[in-house]
């Protein structure tokens, strides 16, 4: 429990911020599979395969975070699910966290469907390289039949077209129902209608960040820069400082939203963000999420390898701090005014027999 960072009165701690981490950073694949290929954007090409693999394993990274926190998902996780049983126990739809269940579950498998249905194609030239029975027929069956006709290619458009309409508005609604977490319930610091488009633009911005880390390292290794040029990276640092003011113009208008709400505890949690016991965290979000990015500002740096490399590192570091922000500073409140040295009244002096 300790390492996890979950007390009294901070229910979530790691995993859920973990949680929304993965979460967020497996929307890239999909925004550059899917909506960019819908506006057909030719240079996602070069790294929409690569993109896509990585949201299927952030995806599954993030569904272990609730299997953990649950503590013996063995004995617990199966009730997140709706099934029929002889108890008639239902689980409550009503609870932001089923609707995670039922999001992050569709987000997954039509992820997945879109990464294999792109592969395809791949996977018959595999098929036909190799020299291998065992390797050949295991390709066989995984490309389908694949030839390459004319019939096959129209076919497979057909489909590719129809997932990446169906994956397109996943983008927007999996981490604004993973907000509603935060959003639907009475938390001071939680409750603003502001959380659905100020997350998805975080987990694009995340998510930017990771594939551009992660393509540094692997057009290096491979020796693929002929394929991932820096025109592709360019882009996606501009898609980078794009979201990235966002996320920072979300910051500001929280503290507008508080302070013109004249709920004091609502101001309060914003100040105590900034200036409590967790002010360095706050400012280590700001630092890397807002600051930092300002510097693809200029086409020089966006176009270096070492500075989008370091500057990706910093965008990850400071959106995990920012899902660190929002749980840990908001529900620890509650412990300041516990901790409060109240006067013993008369009936707490009384002995414990009356």
């Amino acid at each position: 429990i300790g390492v996890w960072g979950n007390n009294n009165p901070v229910g979530w701690g790691f995993a859920i911020v973990n949680f929304v981490f993965w979460i967020g950073i497996g929307h890239a694949g999909t925004l550059i599979s899917a909506i960019l290929f819908l506006l057909r954007q030719r240079w996602r090409t070069g790294i929409a395969r690569f993109a896509e693999a990585m949201t299927v394993f952030a995806v599954i990274c993030a569904m272990q975070f609730p299997l953990i926190h649950t503590g013996r998902p063995w004995r617990a996780a199966y009730w997140l699910l709706p099934y029929p049983n002889a108890n008639d126990l239902w689980v409550n739809f009503r609870s932001p966290l089923l609707w995670d269940v039922f999001a992050v579950s569709t987000y997954f498998t039509v992820s997945l469907m879109f990464w294999y249905v792109g592969l395809i194609p791949d996977l018959a030239t595999l098929r036909d390289r190799t020299t291998k029975k065992i390797r050949q027929k295991v390709m066989g069956v995984l490309a389908m039949g694949w030839t390459g006709s004319n019939r096959h290619w129209r076919n497979y458009e057909k489909a590719y077209l129809l997932l990446a309409a169906l994956a397109t508005p996943l983008v927007l609604s999996v981490h604004s129902v993973v907000s509603f977490d935060f959003a639907v319930s009475i938390v001071p610091g939680w409750h603003t209608t502001i959380f659905p488009p100020y997350f998805v633009a975080g987990a694009i911005f995340s998510g930017f960040a990771m594939v551009v880390t992660l393509l540094v390292i692997a057009r290096k290794i491979y020796g693929i820069e002929d394929i991932i040029t820096i025109k592709h990276l360019e882009r996606m640092n501009i898609i980078i400082l794009l979201t990235g003011t966002m996320v920072g113009f979300a910051y500001i208008t929280e503290f507008f939203i508080a302070w013109y709400s004249g709920v004091p505890y609502e101001q309060y949690a914003f100040l105590n963000m900034m200036f409590g016991p967790y002010a360095w965290a706050y400012w280590t979000m700001m630092s890397c999420n807002l600051i930092i990015p300002q510097v693809f500002w200029f086409k020089k740096m966006r176009r270096s390898l070492g500075v989008m490399f370091v500057i990706s590192i910093f965008v990850n570091i400071g959106m995990w701090f920012e899902r660190f922000v929002i749980v840990t500073t908001s529900l620890h409140l509650s412990l300041i005014h516990i901790s409060e040295p109240t006067r013993p009244t008369r009936a707490s002096r009384m002995p414990s027999s009356a």
